[in-house]
């Protein structure tokens, strides 16, 4: 699935041919149609999933798939009822990124950062999750016009991943860039005020006229 998701994709529905009722069989089927794009078809593996299984770690996913579908309520009542209690923290953390991607849908910028508001942010010590939660507070910082501080998130993202998953580091240079291009903007601003400034009254002003 990692090297081309559409062979992947068809690798599990053959396997889903063979052994329908095997729960491993139907969640390698609903994560190589999230992979695909195929959100309804991935929602539909992963509920047979969680039956056959009884596992609650597939909630992200079928929350990010009801949201892809534009299905937003549904996408925040599968959050909302998961029990994070019996979740590892790995799972927890994907929860409340997707939770940060529905708020951004909906227009709730600032809501979309508190969502991920977790002591990870600031903890020291890297985790395999790491870079998709500094990432998506970088985003979630952009969308509500902190862009110092989402520079900052994306550059501990791009620290966090150097196997390049995310395109943390690429977004920095293009924020970077963006930065550098408003300093430029600010100082054409004032060479056009010290051009269109009057000579006598410039000279004046120097003098303590």
């Amino acid at each position: 699935m990692a090297e081309d998701p559409e062979q992947g994709y068809q690798y599990a529905q053959a396997a889903r041919r063979l052994a329908a009722r095997v729960g491993v069989v139907r969640e390698a089927s609903g994560i190589a149609a999230y992979q695909t794009g195929r959100w309804a078809e991935a929602l539909s593996e992963l509920r047979a999933a969680r039956r056959l299984t009884g596992s609650e770690d597939y909630l992200p996913v079928m929350a990010d798939s009801e949201r892809a579908l534009g299905r937003l309520d549904r996408a925040l009542a599968l959050i909302r009822e998961a029990d994070t209690s019996t979740l590892e923290r790995a799972t927890q953390i994907e929860l409340r990124i997707v939770e940060s991607g529905i708020r951004r849908d909906q227009g709730l910028a600032d809501a979309a950062v508190i969502a991920l508001q977790v002591p990870e942010l600031t903890g020291g010590r890297p985790r395999p999750w790491s870079a998709r939660l500094f990432y998506a507070y970088a985003d979630a910082l952009l969308a509500a016009g902190r862009s110092e501080e989402a520079r900052d998130a994306f550059a501990r993202a791009a620290a966090a991943d150097p196997d390049d998953e995310t395109d943390a580091a690429d977004r920095l240079d293009e924020l970077d860039g963006i930065m550098f291009e408003d300093l430029a903007e600010d100082d054409e601003d004032a060479d056009e005020d010290l051009a269109d400034e009057d000579p006598e009254e410039a000279a004046q002003e120097g003098n303590g006229a």
